[in-house]
């Protein structure tokens, strides 16, 4: 990230900005740096300018405790003033439950849109699934156990136990426990994990919400239901496109919303 700005609470934030034309403001998930949604800001640059950064406590960003969703939200206010004052959001996963924060904050964005919110009203369990993984991650970071975090999360998105053994193996987990103490935030941003109806009606910006067709059934019923929420909400299926949704195929629907 070549470029840093200061948050409200004297945080600071390190981001990049390429392309040209109506700007975003790339919002990354969990286990995620700027770097992670730098693909899809290349695909968006013949036609937007498209922004990354570090959230809070990853990559070239920094931290200030105590955390705080409202911190988050104020980071984006700095990166828009940052920027010019004038920009959309996009945000993917947990990253789109943000951004979904933020536009209900009144931060001023032209639009917004967002891909595969993981609210949980829609997953059997998932309220159960969502207080359970709170402890247990609570319990695994406060113990300084951030490989067990990892594990956590890892298992929370389905990944099977032989998977998340070979990956502590690998070369890519020492990276991940340096971002695991993130995860809590990333937890914040969910809530209690369910879909924040009210907090979804103060979302007044057109908003498109994106899931993919090869997704969990839950996970597309939750992008629906976001956008029947929201006042001006539009839902879109991109067949065959999983949660690890291809910059390729996301890109150009982006920028067509960005750009229309």
């Amino acid at each position: 990230m070549d470029k840093k700005t200061t948050s409200r609470d004297g945080t600071s934030l390190a981001y990049e900005v390429v392309g040209q034309g109506p700007t975003v403001i790339l919002v990354s998930g969990a286990m995620s740096t700027g770097g992670t949604l730098a693909p899809l800001a290349q695909r968006l640059a013949g036609r937007c300018t498209a922004v990354v950064y570090d959230r809070r406590g990853r990559g070239g960003s920094g931290d200030t405790a105590p955390y705080a969703v409202e911190r988050e939200v104020e980071d984006l206010a700095a990166l828009l003033d940052a920027v010019g004052g004038e920009a959309s959001l996009f945000g993917v996963s947990s990253g789109g439950a943000l951004v979904l924060e933020a536009v209900a904050s009144g931060l001023p964005v032209r639009q917004a849109a967002v891909y595969e919110a993981p609210f949980a009203d829609f997953l059997r369990g998932g309220a159960e699934q969502n207080a359970a993984y709170t402890a247990n991650l609570r319990e695994a970071l406060g113990e300084g156990r951030r490989g067990d975090a990892v594990a956590l999360f890892l298992r929370l998105t389905g990944l099977a136990e032989e998977m998340i053994e070979r990956a502590r193996q690998s070369p890519m987990w020492a990276g991940m426990e340096a971002v695991a103490p993130s995860l809590a935030y990333d937890n914040a941003v969910m809530g209690d994990g369910l879909l924040p109806r009210e907090r979804l009606a103060a979302v007044c910006v057109p908003l498109l919400s994106v899931a993919g067709g090869a997704s969990p059934a839950w996970m597309r019923e939750a992008a629906l239901a976001v956008a029947e929420t929201v006042p001006r909400g539009t839902y879109l299926e991109l067949a065959g496109q999983t949660h690890m949704v291809e910059p390729g195929v996301l890109g150009p629907v982006l920028a067509d919303f960005l750009t229309g």
